[in-house]
């Protein structure tokens, strides 16, 4: 197989995968086939496309071969036995109420988002269906073991089933609602693979891709959503500085210290104006706040440069929009970086109380940088074991490691 097909068949893996299983699932309404007959689609194009070329439309190619696989499977009789009516009745689908899109993509990530399932599952049966991970792949993205993701996955696979949950987009009553639940899970698979909780790389540049794509694709399908339009450039704003994270030896960047000639421009135009959009005429919403805050950052000319006020600000807003003890932290920091390292430990002390922040590494680490800051060096050095205590990612624990010997050395100096 030349690397030409094996790269035409990863890029429609990826750009196609969603596309395939939902127009697959909407003929035949039972997830699991669905998922047989397109991963079957893929092992054929391996097969076929070095013998008569890669076809003009790869998608339509895999989309034909998997139905007709599944129409294949179907005719057989212990297989007509055992289908399932998991997503819908067998009579013709319905499409979407008062105009909104009709696309099998969209049916496919509201159903794996659907509030009936746990939070854990929605993420589980949207990485594994909507962006096509393997369950190796989504059990490794959030440290639990295969055999337990994959009974997990078809445990929310099942309740689908028993439980009745429509194939279909939401009807406009209930659409902003529903639009919200997809949008966590996608923000929470970019977060995980921003900066991935454990390995040896400091990003899972799969996991970050995969939102990436949904978020485009969610873009595409409801261009008029404006929570929407703020996640994709909040990602696309963040994401503009991935080059720059990791230096040439692999070791961790802090924003302070990135080169930012090499933050990818274009991105950051992309993402302010579908911040912009987002921003227009409507009150400001949680993904707004957040990509206003990435923005920031991201016109500063430099580190110097950057507007701690107008941070500090924006924090304020969103800790009134969305409550929660990791923005207060980040708060707290930006208070920091505006009135000097005395006043941020002053504002993390109510959070060593929080329950929720017990065994978050971040705040371990702000208050050591603190701490080193005001060369409070014995206190900084146990702030910065703290950390390492809490932090799996290699790369995160080589930073913090070097910090660690830096202030144990200031200390005996």
């Amino acid at each position: 197989m030349s690397d030409e097909v094996a790269a035409a068949v990863a890029e429609a893996h990826r750009s196609e995968w969603a596309r395939v299983l939902a127009t697959t699932a909407q003929l035949i309404r039972d997830l699991d086939l669905a998922e047989e007959c397109t991963q079957d689609a893929f092992v054929q194009a391996l097969q076929t496309w070095p013998k008569v070329g890669i076809p003009d439309r790869p998608g339509a190619w895999l989309t034909t071969t998997a139905r007709n696989r599944a129409r294949d499977l179907l005719r057989r009789e212990t297989v007509m036995r055992r289908a399932l009516p998991m997503l819908v009745p067998r009579e013709p689908m319905p499409g979407p109420e008062d105009g909104l899109i009709d696309d099998d993509r969209l049916r496919l990530i509201f159903t794996c988002c659907h509030p009936a399932l746990s939070a854990d599952a929605r993420v589980a049966l949207t990485l594994r269906l909507v962006c096509g991970l393997s369950t190796a792949e989504v059990a490794r993205a959030f440290l639990v073991p295969e055999p337990t993701m994959a009974a997990r996955i078809t445990r929310a696979k099942k309740k689908i089933s028993l439980a009745g949950i429509p194939y279909r987009v939401p009807a406009p009553e209930h659409l902003t609602e529903r639009v919200r639940a997809v949008l966590d899970v996608v923000h929470l698979i970019f977060t995980t693979g921003h900066t991935a909780p454990i390995g040896a790389d400091l990003m899972r540049q799969d996991l970050v891709d995969s939102a990436m794509d949904l978020a485009r694709l969610l873009h595409v399908l409801m261009p008029r959503e404006p929570e929407i339009s703020a996640l994709l450039g909040l990602f696309l704003l963040v994401d503009a500085r991935r080059a720059s994270r990791v230096s040439a030896d692999g070791q961790l960047v802090l924003l302070a210290e990135q080169d930012r000639s090499l933050w990818d421009g274009q991105q950051i135009s992309e993402g302010v104006a579908l911040l912009t959009e987002a921003l227009r005429g409507r009150p400001p919403t949680r993904y707004a706040i957040e990509a206003a805050l990435a923005a920031v950052h991201a016109e500063a000319p430099s580190w110097q440069d950057t507007d701690w006020p107008e941070i500090v600000g924006l924090y304020d807003v969103l800790v009134q929009l969305w409550p929660n003890p990791v923005v207060a932290l980040n708060r707290a920091v930006a208070i920091g970086m505006r009135d000097g390292p005395r006043a941020g430990l002053l504002e993390l002390e109510p959070l060593l109380s929080e329950p929720a922040l017990a065994t978050y590494r971040y705040l371990s680490a702000a208050r050591a940088d603190f701490l080193r800051q005001l060369q409070r060096w014995q206190q900084a050095a146990e702030a910065y074991r703290e950390a390492l205590a809490l932090t799996d990612n290699e790369v995160e624990r080589a930073f913090l490691s070097g910090r660690l010997n830096e202030v144990i050395g200031s200390s005996l100096g």
